[in-house]
């Protein structure tokens, strides 16, 4: 049987400004990196996902199998799933011919029911519950599905949708303004409001990063994929070692 203090612990960090901060650089990292590997480096969408497939899978096995929480062991698992995310989004989108608007409808499906399951087997999605290995990979299929989902939704908005890069940026970045508001003003769920803000954060970044290195042509300011996602690696690494970062403490 658990003790008091075991049942306490957390795996996941307690989120704060510098937790949406990181979490939106962190996606913005997965658009650089995963076009790196599917297009810079021309290995295609297949071929890069199962590249960042395996990857997730080793980051999430340290994640589940360590004893406390880590932060560079977390954050390297969230950029993980950013970027398998992008490249298996742009595989069912493009490769398989699904489109935007039927891979957002499939990711989107498949995410409400990992909630679903999720809080029928455990009774709470709150993050601050996530101390056992069974809620770690409801967790973490929560985050892979909403991650996937996010590079659909926001390719669809800026380039189906017409609203280009800046634009989904600005409409997204609106509706994450949004949950803040709802999040500071009313008495909303608190779990609901996080994965709101946690799925929003995914299309910001993946437009954010298609701006970042998209050709001119089409919007983007033709940067590096590289340079990009080194620069933007740097600026994660110095906020996991730079600000604190504790567990998330259970809510009585």
């Amino acid at each position: 049987m658990k003790n008091g203090a075991e049942e306490m612990a957390s795996k996941v960090p307690e989120v704060t400004l510098i937790f949406w901060i990181i979490k939106i650089a962190a996606t913005t990292l997965g658009e650089t990196a995963g076009d790196a590997v599917s297009m810079s480096m021309d290995l295609g969408y297949l071929v890069g996902t199962a590249i960042f497939a395996a990857l997730f899978i080793a980051a999430v096995v340290v994640q589940i199998t360590a004893k406390k929480f880590h932060p560079a062991i977390y954050w390297v698992t969230i950029i993980a799933t950013t970027t398998v995310g992008t490249t298996l989004a742009d595989f069912a989108d493009r490769s398989l011919g699904i489109g935007y608007a039927g891979g957002t409808s499939l990711l989107l499906g498949l995410l409400l029911a990992s909630l679903f399951v999720w809080y029928r087997s455990l009774g709470s999605i709150a993050v601050d519950t996530v101390n056992s290995p069974k809620a770690e990979m409801f967790y973490w299929t929560t985050i892979m599905f909403s991650q996937t989902l996010g590079t659909a939704l926001g390719d669809w908005t800026a380039d189906t949708a017409g609203f280009g890069y800046v634009g989904a940026g600005l409409i997204f970045g609106g509706l994450l303004a949004l949950v803040a508001l709802a999040y500071f003003l009313t008495r909303f769920s608190r779990p609901l409001l996080f994965w709101m803000a946690f799925i929003l954060t995914r299309p910001l970044g993946a437009v954010v990063g298609d701006f970042l290195d998209k050709p001119a042509a089409e919007g983007g300011l033709a940067l590096s994929r590289y340079s990009a996602s080194a620069a933007l690696c740097a600026f994660i690494v110095a906020c996991i070692f730079i600000f604190p970062h504790r567990a998330a403490a259970k809510s009585h």
